[in-house]
């Protein structure tokens, strides 16, 4: 018998439970008890009284997110199993003990069945992040699962949830456990120093790895344009691979100066860099039409579906303004990281964007987030990043 109180569905809500989606919506809940407090774990049962799964609970639209669908409890054996299990994939992959790569993501939220938990793994120190306070009250026994997995590979256990929480909680970014020995990591070769305390997400876009690596098979002798540049990693990626100019360009100046250190890492290229604080389609109106290569890696336009319709306009706005500047026979590696715009859906902005422009474009390669970001075949929302890459007559 499980310790935690019981909510009942409605009739016929319990359908996408069996077919394991790990959210349970506001409308599906028939019986609760109304002293539930957020971050509360709470079983879930069929109309019928049948167990379905454990989850936390939230007020909002989506009120429980599934932990597991079965009947365990989620105490310290719970926690080192989910994350043993994750390690594992990853060592499946080759990213546990790569010479050439040691940034990687261990929990990708309901992509490892773990909703609301993200844990970045930083050349021997974990940064977890937790999207909302049920996960948060577990950190400590996953820092201790994290310790246990890892062993001496683990010298650190960073918290940074106070950058996803509800600004009220009252929560810190802090050191859980351990001292991080180094903040410098490897990906591919390429050298990045990581502010995981400061800088965006965890510290790093871990999710464009892959991509990176593919515009470096494109970039030798290139002129190379990446906007959206945050921390610098298609312009490492494209320098170390031999382009013979990199051009960066991001509205902050931090995401500058962070790139500009990234790039002094790595001092063996022969190419030019330059970076520029601008508004990056502003920008792109006013370069010459000279660019071999032109990345567009915004930040998320839509974060919710209302955002939706806006968002589109301002891919397709982007988009047309990079296809009438980059040169004949050049390349453009565009991507959207905003979950609720679908892959057809970008595609289908990118060729409105082509039609207006006017120029014949071919799709040389449809991206994604790579296989440590693993999208959950039965929660289909863990697939996010979408990309392709443009060849521009």
């Amino acid at each position: 018998m499980l310790p935690y109180p019981k909510i009942k569905l409605l009739p016929g809500k319990e359908i996408s439970i069996q077919r394991r989606h790990h959210w349970i919506f506001s409308g599906a809940i028939g019986s609760k008890d109304d002293s539930l407090q957020n971050g509360e774990l709470v079983q879930v049962c069929s109309h019928r009284d049948v167990f379905l799964g454990v989850g936390h609970f939230q007020y909002g639209s989506i009120m429980v997110r599934l932990v597991t669908f079965e009947e365990t409890e989620i105490d310290a054996s719970f926690w080192k199993t989910k994350i043993q299990a994750a390690y594992q994939l990853r060592n499946a992959i080759g990213l546990v003990d790569n010479e050439l790569t040691n940034v990687y993501r261990l929990i990708h939220g309901e992509g490892d069945g773990l909703p609301g938990l993200i844990v970045d793994f930083y050349n021997g120190t974990a940064v977890i992040q937790t999207h909302h306070m049920g996960m948060f009250k577990h950190v400590k026994q996953i820092a201790v699962a994290l310790q246990e997995v890892y062993g001496e590979k683990l010298q650190a256990v960073y918290d940074k949830s106070a950058e996803t929480l509800p600004k009220n909680s009252g929560v810190e970014n802090r050191l859980l456990w351990g001292e991080p020995i180094s903040n410098q990591v490897l990906e591919y070769g390429n050298r990045f120093e990581i502010d995981w305390e400061k800088g965006q997400k965890t510290g790093f876009f871990v999710d464009q790895r892959e991509n990176r690596h593919l515009l470096a098979r494109y970039s030798a002798g290139k002129k190379v344009l990446n906007t959206f540049c945050y921390s610098g990693g298609f312009s490492v990626a494209a320098l170390n691979a031999g382009a013979a100019e990199v051009h960066s360009v991001d509205i902050s100046a931090k995401a500058i100066e962070l790139t500009e250190r990234n790039v002094g890492l790595n001092p063996g290229f022969q190419g030019s860099h330059h970076s520029k604080v601008a508004d990056v389609v502003k920008y792109i109106r006013e370069i010459e039409p000279d660019f071999d290569i032109i990345v567009l890696d915004p930040p998320a336009f839509a974060k919710n579906l209302k955002a939706k319709h806006n968002a589109v306009q301002a891919y397709k706005r982007l988009n047309a303004e990079a296809l009438k500047k980059i040169k004949s026979g050049g390349l453009i590696f565009t991507f959207s990281c905003s979950q609720v715009v679908d892959k057809q859906l970008f595609a289908h902005t990118v060729t409105a964007a082509a039609l207006e422009v006017g120029r014949g474009v071919r799709i040389l390669h449809y991206l994604s987030q790579p296989a440590d970001h693993p999208v959950n075949i039965f929660h289909p929302e863990t697939e996010y990043l979408k990309g392709l890459v443009l060849y521009v007559e």
